[in-house]
């Protein structure tokens, strides 16, 4: 007796111009872990593109015709996924910020967004209770500077969960899950298939779509990472 409105409504804010791909893999993904309902934030010139790519998914177009410049309402979301293909420039930074400041539920926070928060570090702590950053070894060393070894940056990991209130999912050949208590997870099978562009919009979305569901913050970066 399930229906859509059973399993969660997410909002997707990816892609500017030349990086569509990064919002339909995202999407896509999305869908396929089980979402009942999605919206992606599209620039004007890629909303044909993802509504050819992924039909299922409705989109909210953004007045910029290149790139995320307004944030918009979010009061209808279960989770926010934020950053594949994003671009960094000043408007839509400022756009991050105001989505940070008026949403009230989980952010999945990728790609351009965490190296937009790297440069205004003082935006981390607005985040939303339950959120979840998920950098790579470089995002990671912009957000709290360069690591000598996997282990030292495992411990920076949990020290920023910690201090943040956030979940870190450290991405690598070893990609380490860190709970904002300081729990970790480490998934041991990472494989030289994984190291292609776009897999990290898949993994945003994958989690997004968890989180949106209600499935446990931890639990729902644990079980996209695997």
């Amino acid at each position: 007796y399930a229906h859509k409105g059973c399993f969660g409504r997410a909002l997707l804010v990816a892609g500017s111009q030349g990086m569509a791909g990064a919002s339909v893999l995202a999407a896509r993904t999305a869908m396929r872990s089980g979402l009942g309902l999605l919206t992606v934030r599209v620039p004007i010139c890629n909303n044909e593109i993802v509504q050819s790519c992924v039909p299922e998914a409705m989109t909210s177009i953004d007045s910029s015709e290149v790139c995320f410049s307004v944030a918009p309402d979010t009061a209808v979301y279960t989770a926010i996924g934020v950053g594949p293909g994003l671009g960094r420039n000043e408007v839509t930074a400022a756009a991050l910020h105001t989505l940070i400041k008026n949403s009230k539920v989980p952010m999945v926070v990728d790609a351009d967004a965490l190296n937009i928060l790297a440069q205004n570090p003082s935006w981390i702590d607005e985040l939303p209770s339950g959120s979840v950053l998920t950098p790579h070894p470089g995002e990671f060393a912009r957000l709290v500077g360069a690591s000598c070894s996997g282990y030292e940056a495992l411990m920076r990991a949990r020290e920023f969960a910690v201090e943040h209130n956030v979940c870190v999912v450290l991405k690598g050949g070893y990609t380490a899950v860190v709970n904002s208590d300081g729990e970790f997870c480490i998934n041991t099978i990472g494989n030289a298939g994984m190291a292609t562009g776009g897999s990290g919009d898949v993994l945003a979305g994958i989690i997004a779509s968890f989180v949106a569901q209600k499935v446990d913050v931890f639990k729902s970066a644990i079980a996209g990472v695997n």
